[in-house]
């Protein structure tokens, strides 16, 4: 019968990134402080509210899917730039990229009732154009609420992110992402998983947010989700996740078109659309 392997919180990089090279997936055990968690969720809940079911199995049909987070909740701010999940997402990209960004962000509310997700690789979102040797994406679902086998906790295959296209999963290759509130599932983009059945009478609580390699398109907008006149007030960590920053040399530059062609104005670092200074080596001018 297929497991997930916990780690605790005290757990290595190399350990983590070792499990994950073989499951595709693990649990990092109570890694939310409380406090942090019972914010978030003050600051979601009125947005969550306000989010219709999705229309189809897959979004869920009693469930809620709501964005916009590091916009909508300063909380989630700091989740997203956690130093254990951060410095891990880097070092698991690091073969691929020379910076990440932040790919997604997403509260995710299964109610009562709601069937199982349709099992996938959440690096469909780029269909299949990329190469099954680029590996695009470093996941996390943290839990705000205890997963279970009944409240529909996260169905994961582990070891499917070695498998070739079209292998399909067998209810033995199947196993549950069961975590205590505060612990948190990270998985790869290529590790075959979906949301589970709720059979229970409580919604079950989830916090999706994802990172990807930085020259590939973000499945969620960050550039809209948080545009400039709130991304400036972000710190620079923050703002050079949501994408800005140049993400290699002439990736990501912009023009203005209410500036002149003076003073290379033609060709500007993201940074200067929040009135800041980029960073040496953020800018084609340096």
């Amino acid at each position: 019968m297929a497991k997930l392997q916990t780690l605790a919180v005290t757990a290595t990089q190399a350990q983590l990134l070792r499990v994950l090279d073989r499951d595709g997936a693990c649990i990092i055990a109570d890694l939310l402080p409380q406090p942090l968690r019972d914010r978030i969720v003050e600051e979601v809940m009125p947005y969550v509210e306000q989010t219709r079911f999705g229309g189809d199995d897959f979004s869920g049909r009693k469930t809620r899917r709501t964005g916009a987070l590091i916009a909508r909740s300063p909380a989630c701010r700091d989740l997203v730039t956690n130093p254990i999940i951060l410095d891990a997402a880097r070092a698991f990209l690091a073969p691929f990229t020379e910076k990440i960004i932040l790919h997604l962000t997403q509260t995710i509310f299964i109610g009562p009732g709601e069937g199982a997700q349709p099992l996938h690789r959440d690096r469909l979102a780029w269909g299949n154009h990329l190469p099954r040797s680029i590996e695009p994406q470093f996941n996390t679902i943290w839990a705000l609420t205890d997963f279970t086998a009944e409240n529909g906790a996260t169905r994961v295959v582990p070891g499917s992110h070695r498998w070739q296209d079209g292998q399909r999963a067998t209810a033995g290759d199947q196993c549950q992402a069961e975590m205590r509130q505060g612990s948190v599932l990270v998985y790869s983009g290529s590790v075959i998983h979906s949301g589970g059945e709720n059979r229970s009478k409580a919604v079950r609580m989830g916090l999706n947010l994802t990172y990807c390699l930085g020259w590939l398109r973000q499945e969620e907008n960050q550039f809209l989700s948080c545009p400039p006149h709130i991304a400036q007030h972000l710190p620079q960590a923050l703002q050079e996740l949501l994408g800005y920053t140049m993400g290699n040399y002439a990736l990501g530059y912009y023009s203005d078109p209410d500036q002149g062609l003076d003073n290379n104005a033609g060709v500007l670092p993201p940074e200067r659309a929040l009135g800041a200074t980029p960073a040496a080596g953020n800018t084609l001018t340096d």
